[in-house]
């Protein structure tokens, strides 16, 4: 099954290659074949964001089309970042922005835990939609540490690991990544269609 990843980040194109490689599914990107994939995300959960992606850019290309809306939920910050993650830091948001306001705000507090969530949608040509979803659980550190990986994975710590995502090798990341966990559970879906 041919399969256009809904994304401009590279990192997640990345991570989604590299955990469905081994499927008999081919996986292109939107510049690969000229389509633009800007969608605006205003949806107030992960489920809405990817679905909105998925079915917007499945009916400009005419593809089965995966998408992707993950992020992290802080608890301390009442589960901010969440659906802003990447924006969180406002107009022109970096990762790096992202990172130092998210410290700012960590400031002081004891309760650091944390989670990444990802949520997907699958919008067929046929006009079903699949989602799936994962989670991986960490606690938010200090300090950035690592150059590894995108996003908030400087600051995000695996405890079992006791590395941040950007200290890990990307094998090992896949292996247990928010990511790895909702795409293995769209994975068993999608061999049963």
């Amino acid at each position: 099954m041919k399969i256009l990843a809904a994304t401009g980040n590279k990192g997640k194109l990345r991570e989604i290659r590299e955990i469905l490689e081994n499927d008999d599914l081919t996986i292109v990107s939107p510049d690969e074949i000229g389509i633009k994939s800007d969608v605006l995300e205003d949806g107030l959960t992960f489920e809405e964001n990817a679905i909105k992606k998925a079915t917007a850019i499945r009916d400009i290309s005419g593809m089965n089309v995966l998408a992707d809306d993950s992020g992290l939920c802080v608890d301390a910050l009442g589960g901010m970042p969440g659906v802003i993650s990447a924006r969180f830091s406002g107009a022109g948001a970096t990762d790096a922005k992202n990172i130092m306001k998210l410290l700012g705000l960590m400031e002081g507090k004891k309760d650091r835990k944390a989670k990444f969530v990802c949520v997907l949608a699958l919008a067929l040509t046929d006009g079903r939609i699949i989602t799936a979803s994962g989670e991986c659980h960490g606690i938010i550190t200090d300090s950035p540490s690592g150059t590894g990986g995108f996003g908030y994975d400087p600051v995000f710590l695996e405890p079992s690991s006791g590395l941040t995502f950007a200290e890990m090798p990307q094998d090992e990341k896949n292996r247990i990544s928010h990511r790895r966990r909702a795409l293995e559970e769209l994975r068993i879906i999608i061999k049963e269609l």
